[in-house]
């Protein structure tokens, strides 16, 4: 067990694994940073890639653990759970040996001018990096976790050449808090910044952290836009968030942009918010469960499939189906879902958003982010909490929160922090919830209208810059539908010129990680087909890479 004595979790995770300085950066150079930048180095059995841990170690179930754990322990099983989170770590995707790649990494936090709040960004600095073709990748997290949330994405092309990578928590991941009345504040949530709507500017402040950093580490040299090779790449919302990037990038800073499975919202035709489509699919997919096409589709279990024509019962009651007979229902729930937009290959994979309960974890979550809600504020009475076996809050115990940064992917349920619905009742007691979250898109009044105008804020132009931008997604992603996301935004950019890479991925879906599952044989991974383009970016000639320009 975790001692129960462990009580700053931020303290012990900024000091070093190995050897730590804090160090002070002029204000000049980087006015977004708050308070010092923290070193560590990580040599011999504590690398960047991995911590030490290699692919056996990455594959070996439970985490890694001690009875006391230090920062280097807490790290280990921070970058463990980011490798786990994302990743396919099946042989037939990722051969032995994982290089060691032995380095220094930089730790801090910015805050984006007019934000309530900071976020975390980190640089890894291996020691080979390459000062006569210096090449820095940037990787925002994916989804909403930690800093090391994108390690998967970049870390195994970039470090390995001798790249730096710099992270960006994008304003959410781990750094949950736990308040007076037993509740918990979850960044992404309960910032108050509606951090979606600058994910593209955490991405350009990132950059600038590196690159001043790599001038601040005793290399041979300068380093700037101008002579540095500067790639981002992101997967799901760290996809959204670099398309954002590409868009506002007016002083040149990055060379190519790759976003996988992005999650991102441009005014143009086909495009759905992901709030909207989250809240419908959150009410529907269950009733879909119950047709008898889905009985053996992936995860769906006799059980899931009950609580299915359960909700058709309840859509019905609540005048949301038309149909009376079971079966009617589960096929309008269907018909409905098709109507607006939604095609047989996604709906294929319900069963795992329904089962995981991710609809639901989304829509609470996004909620409060958009309408700038606070932890006891959010208009459908959800908060975050730990509960005891009879759903009771409990006060979590100190080793309990320093897993919170560790073990958590930013959005509740997660790393024991869970959903606490004060609505729930009746036979289906997600519904009136559910229904809720729905009324803060499709009804009125002062609480949706601050809801919609979150949404509003976080589209996009698709208007991107000069640079090179290539966008991979699934075909079957059933989390982000690429038809609500990557085919508006590439053909919006495409329509005003720009010159997109573009290749929608027959077989491959949203989560690689799920791909150890037997029951998703014949699915194919996401991150090999990530990993290639970003070799190519690193390989593409310096006067393709450096065309950037302002429009």
């Amino acid at each position: 067990m975790f001692r129960a004595a462990l009580v700053s979790v931020a303290a012990a995770l900024l000091l070093g694994a190995c050897a730590s300085t804090p160090r002070p950066m002029p204000v000049t150079d980087l006015p977004e940073l708050e308070g010092s930048i923290v070193e560590t180095r990580h040599r011999g059995d504590d690398d960047l890639l991995s911590a030490g841990l290699g692919l056996a170690g990455l594959r070996q179930w439970p985490p890694p653990a001690s009875a006391e754990p230090d920062a280097s322990e807490l790290r280990r099983r921070e970058i463990w759970n980011a490798w786990r989170g994302i990743a396919d770590l099946r042989p037939e995707t990722m051969a032995d040996p994982l290089p060691a790649v032995p380095g220094r990494e930089f730790r801090g936090r910015l805050r984006l001018a007019g934000d309530r709040h900071t976020h975390q960004v980190l640089l890894q600095l291996p020691d080979d990096f390459d000062s006569a073709r210096p090449c820095l990748v940037v990787a925002p997290a994916s989804g909403s976790r930690g800093v090391y949330g994108a390690i998967a994405v970049a870390a195994p092309v970039a470090l390995p050449r001798g790249c730096a990578v710099v992270y960006t928590d994008k304003g959410a991941g781990g750094d949950f808090s736990l308040l007076d009345d037993g509740y918990i504040r979850v960044p992404h949530a309960h910032s108050g910044d509606n951090a979606e709507a600058r994910w593209g500017e955490h991405v350009l402040a990132a950059t600038r952290f590196g690159l001043a950093l790599l001038n601040d580490t005793g290399l041979p040299g300068r380093f700037d836009a101008g002579n540095t090779r500067v790639i981002a790449v992101g997967l799901s919302n760290g996809g959204g968030a670099v398309l954002q990037a590409a868009e506002i990038d007016t002083g040149g800073l990055l060379d190519a942009v790759i976003a996988a499975a992005p999650n991102i919202q441009p005014e143009w035709t086909g495009m759905r918010p992901l709030y909207d489509y989250a809240t419908q699919a959150a009410l529907y997919q269950p009733c879909l469960l119950a047709h008898p096409d889905w009985a053996d589709k992936p995860f769906v279990t006799p059980e899931l499939r009950e609580q299915g024509r359960q909700r058709c019962v309840m859509l019905r009651t609540a005048a949301l189906l038309d149909a009376n007979t079971g079966s009617g229902q589960a096929l309008e729930a269907r018909e409905r879902l098709r109507a607006s937009g939604w095609n047989e290959d996604v709906l294929a994979l319900a069963g795992m958003n329904i089962a995981f309960d991710l609809w639901r974890s989304v829509a609470v979550t996004y909620a409060s982010a958009y309408g700038r809600f606070g932890p006891d504020a959010h208009p459908c009475g959800f908060r975050f909490a730990t509960l005891d076996g009879q759903g009771a809050l409990r006060q979590p115990s100190a080793s309990e929160q320093a897993l919170w940064r560790s073990d958590g992917g930013g959005i509740p349920a997660t790393a024991g922090v869970t959903i606490v619905d004060r609505s729930a009742a009746g036979e289906d007691p997600h519904l009136p919830g559910l229904m809720c979250l729905r009324g803060l898109w499709d009804g009125s009044g002062p609480d949706a209208d601050r809801v919609r105008a979150g949404v509003e804020a976080v589209k996009v132009q698709a208007w991107p810059l000069p640079m090179p931008v290539t966008v991979l997604h699934g075909a079957d992603d059933a989390l982000i539908p690429p038809m609500f996301s990557s085919r508006p935004w590439v053909e919006a950019a495409r329509t005003r010129g720009a010159d997109i890479r573009y290749r929608e991925l027959p077989g491959v879906q949203h989560f690689d990680a799920f791909l150890q599952l037997p029951i998703m044989a014949g699915y194919q991974p996401l991150l090999p087909e990530v990993w290639s383009e970003l070799e190519r970016a690193l390989q593409l000639p310096a006067d393709t890479a450096s065309s950037r320009r302002q429009r």
